[in-house]
């Protein structure tokens, strides 16, 4: 059985529970009811604040603050936490704020990769491979779904949805939701068309992306409404599976869906 190494600086809170493998670098802190999984690594100067749980060969790099207060006025003091899965890998002064009474958790997935100086704000929901390039930052109640990729120096409004298979170029400002299977960019972002290159890596059929083409230029790029296009493509598509969770996603968008 490996053994931990945990460096004799580092803080550790009485209660924390540090699995038999773990790693923990120098003037590293873990807080009061804390989890870390097997295989995790904390890099020196790190800090989990409190009530994080980490699953199993989380990495969490130099200087970033996992658990910290979230930074929304309402929050009274109510206990809550972060959730970071398996294999996800947090880079350098990365902070993952707690949730607050709305959710009382803001989690990220499995296999996802957090870049240098990213911020996650309170109640977030970040799906599984998702990757956050360096500086991107999230407000509170932001839902990400699995395998999207936000490019650098982005930004993302509260409570918006970014889609499963998106992609978002650097340096964009979002403040509407992201439908799935896309691409956005700009300031204010706007949508160009299919991620082709990121479906077919992820082994999406061709039959299946050329559908969703159909479907992009009558939702985004037709002279109907979001209402007329969708009964269009009600219709005329061939209901596939992605096509629906195209459809569905727009659908259910509260805050409105980037054109």
């Amino acid at each position: 059985m490996t053994r931990q190494r945990i460096h004799p600086t580092a803080i550790i809170s009485p209660d924390a529970e540090i699995a038999t493998d773990v790693e923990i670098g120098a003037y590293a802190i873990v807080g009061e009811g804390c989890v870390v999984g097997a295989g995790s690594v904390i890099a020196p100067r790190a800090t989990l604040e409190r009530n994080v749980t980490l699953g199993r060969s989380v990495k969490v790099g130099m200087g970033s603050i996992l658990g910290g207060a979230p930074q929304d006025l309402k929050y009274a003091g109510e206990e809550t936490s972060v959730e970071i899965d398996d294999g996800t890998i947090i880079r350098e002064y990365v902070t993952v704020n707690r949730g607050t009474s709305h959710s009382f958790k803001t989690t990220v997935g499995k296999n996802c990769l957090l870049m240098t100086y990213v911020h996650i704000g309170h109640d977030c929901r970040i799906g599984n491979s998702v990757i956050l390039s360096n500086v991107v930052q999230l407000a509170g109640h932001v839902t990400i779904e699995d395998k999207a990729i936000i490019s650098g120096l982005s930004a993302v409004h509260q409570f918006a949805r970014i889609g499963r298979h998106s992609f978002i170029g650097g340096m964009s400002r979002v403040s509407k939701d992201i439908p799935p299977f896309l691409k956005a960019v700009g300031s204010p972002v706007k949508l160009y068309g299919l991620n082709t290159i990121g479906l077919q890596r992820s082994g999406m059929e061709e039959g299946a992306i050329l559908e969703l083409k159909r479907a992009y230029r009558l939702l985004f790029r037709s002279d109907l409404n979001i209402t007329q296009a969708i009964e269009r493509a009600q219709t005329e598509l061939d209901p596939l599976p992605e096509v629906q969770e195209l459809i569905r996603f727009v659908e259910a968008s509260e805050r409105g869906v980037v054109i």
